[in-house]
């Protein structure tokens, strides 16, 4: 049995996590499995089949893999009913589900652009929809997307990946305005810098560590306050509490867990 912390709202859920083949997505799936959640991981790549072993065999949980491809409405559709058929009725969500493209605008590429959007704009408003029609209807539960603060603050060679994220984020405010009145939150965790893959595709070299902490004043980015990097388990934490019931009156919030890298603006 898991032995894991109790939380009212996580423990005993059922729960879906986007892109949680590695990453982010990896981080949160681990969280939800160590409050006994009954944890539903979906990715496109293959690989969650094995990140799901490993989980529900190392933290004796129950862990479920969908491979799902988020861009596409009816697969994301069947993919709602194999994790409801697995592992009952979905009360949360967590879409971390995202893809970075990063290039200057005055060159940038069409291809990366619609990649960008088709990810990580359609990919949320797929998931999300869905999710909240399937929540409405049982009077209850919680959608937190994992979003970016570049959403609100601009950054050099980001604009494809920026604009993507900004429409995510834009977009869940939108739907939970909409539902807020048939018990169902949606919330937006907006990382900065995070010790993942993703941010290490970015990078040139290991110097790269220090001028992210740093700042670059030339490509007009503060540093860190905090002086480091995020790691996943901390946007894991912040989707967890968001997902409990000690959050049972935080809907259409944004929160920012960056280091203070965006002054919080």
């Amino acid at each position: 049995m898991n032995q894991g912390r109790q939380i009212d709202g996580v423990t005993g859920a059922s729960v879906i996590v986007t892109g949680a083949a590695g990453g982010i997505g990896r981080a949160v799936a681990e969280a939800f499995a160590s409050a006994d959640a009954r944890v539903v991981l979906w990715d496109v790549d293959e690989r969650v089949h094995a990140v799901a072993t490993e989980i529900q065999e190392r933290r004796a949980a129950k862990a479920y893999a969908v491979c799902a491809d988020i861009t596409d409405r009816a697969a994301v559709r069947e993919a709602f009913d194999l994790s409801e058929s697995a592992a009952g009725g979905v009360s949360v969500v967590v879409h971390a589900a995202g893809r970075l493209s990063t290039g200057p605008a005055l060159e940038a590429a069409e291809e990366a652009w619609e990649r960008c959007l088709s990810t990580n704009a359609t990919g949320t408003m797929l998931v999300a929809s869905e999710a909240a029609r399937r929540m409405v209807s049982r009077g209850h539960g919680a959608i937190t997307v994992i979003s970016s603060n570049a959403a609100s603050t601009p950054r050099v060679g980001m604009s494809a990946y920026a604009a993507s994220k900004a429409a995510a984020s834009a977009f869940v405010r939108c739907l939970g305005l909409e539902v807020a009145g048939r018990g169902v939150r949606c919330n937006l965790v907006s990382p900065g810098s995070t010790d993942t893959a993703m941010l290490h595709q970015s990078w040139t070299g290991t110097a790269d560590m220090d001028s992210t902490i740093a700042g670059d004043p030339t490509a007009y980015r503060l540093g860190i306050p905090l002086r480091r990097v995020a790691q996943p388990q901390d946007i894991a934490d912040a989707a967890l509490f968001l997902s409990s019931t000690a959050a049972r009156h935080i809907t259409l919030h944004d929160l920012r867990v960056d280091g203070g890298a965006t002054l919080d603006m």
